[in-house]
């Protein structure tokens, strides 16, 4: 309900007139006519035909494409083609986390996305190893992006108010991958193993998960020099990225 916040969002992914936008869950329309103002080149879409319908009846936003679609079915690489573009939106909190790792793991993710989500949620982007909130969105986001905390938005600032704090935050695209990682499906189990047992170490969490020996877990862990009682979340993205080489034979 707040202009002005919907100002700073635009702000943070529009740069220059022209840039395209995909903006993810329209609602009533804020965010979208701000992206316009700026002289974005906006695609926005939402689930609800009802709100979709409202939208395209608004004089103000006439330059926008108008599209009916569920974000977590979006094909965003065919509407995407081989041109730059930027995604931006309030995300609905519900597919908000699903949805990032969808978009950061594209074959070309975008350039930039720009997004507002729940505050636990932002934390666990920018977590470091060794605390709590550091987990397998910390890494599935870190290996393509680069994450940075925009600004917190008060529950004051929708209707209906929600019962969080919100916070915007902002990805980039990295030009490489942060690590090489040659089997992309290998290294998303295993992180995904080593968080699935917090309280275990990392060879029972990964043995259990992965239902491997835990001889051959106990092997690789010690291939990269990792201690035997190291636990997952101590392990950064080049530690993750080593032991995925280590369990891929």
């Amino acid at each position: 309900m707040d202009g002005a916040i919907a100002a700073r969002i635009a702000r943070r992914a529009v740069d220059a007139p022209g840039e395209r936008v995909l903006e993810i869950g329209a609602g009533t329309g804020a965010l979208t006519a701000a992206l316009l103002r700026l002289g974005a080149a906006v695609t926005a879409f939402d689930i609800d035909p009802e709100m979709v319908a409202i939208l395209r009846a608004r004089d103000d936003l006439g330059g926008v494409e108008l599209q009916q679609a569920d974000a977590l079915a979006f094909d965003y690489a065919a509407w995407a083609g081989t041109r730059e573009w930027r995604a931006a939106g309030n995300l609905p909190y519900n597919v908000g986390t699903p949805l990032l790792v969808k978009l950061a793991t594209l074959p070309r993710p975008p350039e930039r996305i720009v997004a507002m989500i729940q505050h636990d949620v932002a934390e666990r982007l920018i977590a470091k190893p060794g605390t709590a909130q550091y987990g397998s969105l910390t890494i599935a986001l870190a290996l393509t992006m680069r994450v940075e905390r925009a600004f917190n938005v008060p529950p004051s600032a929708f209707y209906p108010r929600p019962g969080v704090v919100s916070t915007v935050v902002v990805l980039h695209r990295l030009e490489q991958p942060a690590v090489v990682v040659r089997d992309r499906v290998r290294f998303e189990q295993v992180v995904r193993g080593a968080f699935a047992y917090r309280r275990k170490t990392l060879a029972n969490s990964l043995s259990l998960a992965l239902d491997l020996p835990r001889e051959r877990v106990a092997a690789a862990i010690a291939s990269i020099a990792l201690k035997p009682d190291v636990r997952g979340e101590d392990l950064d993205l080049f530690s993750f990225a080593a032991l995925a080489e280590a369990l891929a034979g």
